[in-house]
């Protein structure tokens, strides 16, 4: 029981950084299932899948709700996801447990050391949001957001580079059990030409949609923990809500430090942890 409740808790922090950063959540969820639950690798992977869904659903209500996203793009790079994922989800069937956490470190640890470079070579002065900059002229209200932005419509382009984003995150979300937004996050700033704050929110949407067909393979499987996915859903789902919300605070260049340097740390641990507790 009391193992239940921390995951309830934790739950609350993964939905936060799921819905602030565009992530599913999988990166903290993984290790997670591993250490709190004891689960072997590819249950602990398939758990992730089946949590990743409420989270991400929840954190898209929001960022929709905050027009902080390009819907075209995330359903181009989700239904390409989609199709993709039970592929992947049949490598992990096959794969042996330090292989799949391997892999799964190497895709986060680059993803990370691709998102800290660009973020410290953002000055500062850009790094700040329009949001900040358009409050800091209201004087006394400076601490009142920017109105919502209007809605971004999707290029031709971007939906082409979500297509190919979405498909090798689709790939690596059902091989690694996490939801992809770590690899579509950087793919969607770097070719689409998409913010930060509207790749959050965009990636979510894509999330949400490539991590079902995982997510119903790996239960078809045998290899989902039901309870230890819905327990901690139970704190990502309202956890998601309010990162969402918090995008619109936060500056450009800061998100995409914390951004990168929470997966540095996840990859750190993944790795970690296998070394720790051998598993074939």
């Amino acid at each position: 029981m009391l193992t239940l409740v921390a995951a309830a808790v934790a739950g609350v922090l993964v939905g936060l950084l799921s819905g602030l950063l565009g992530i599913g959540g999988g990166t903290i969820m993984v290790p997670l299932f591993r250490l709190a639950f004891g689960l072997p690798a590819i249950q602990a992977t398939a758990t992730s899948l089946l949590a990743i869904i409420p989270t991400s659903l929840s954190g898209c209500v929001g960022h929709f709700c905050n027009r902080t996203c390009v819907i075209g793009v995330g359903l181009a790079a989700g239904l390409a996801g989609a199709c993709t994922s039970p592929a992947g989800v049949h490598l992990a069937s096959i794969s042996p447990s330090w292989a799949i956490m391997l892999t799964a470190a190497v895709i986060i640890g680059y993803s990370a050391f691709t998102m800290l470079k660009k973020g410290l070579a953002m000055p500062k002065e850009t790094g700040r949001s329009k949001a900040s900059a358009a409050t800091a002229k209201a004087g006394a209200k400076a601490t009142v957001p920017a109105e919502r932005p209007a809605r971004v419509r999707a290029t031709r382009r971007q939906t082409v580079v979500g297509v190919a984003a979405g498909a090798v995150a689709g790939l690596a979300s059902g091989y690694v059990g996490v939801g992809g937004g770590f690899l579509m996050v950087p793919l969607f700033i770097q070719f689409g030409g998409i913010s930060m704050r509207q790749a959050s929110g965009t990636s979510l949407i894509a999330v949400t949609l490539l991590a079902i067909p995982g997510a119903i393979a790996q239960i078809m499987l045998g290899n989902v923990h039901i309870l230890a996915g819905l327990v901690l859903s139970l704190g990502s789902i309202p956890g998601a809500l309010v990162g969402a919300n918090l995008v619109r605070y936060v500056p450009e260049r800061t998100l995409r430090l914390l951004f990168g340097g929470f997966l540095l740390v996840v990859a750190v641990i993944l790795v970690g942890n296998e070394i720790m507790v051998p598993e074939v």
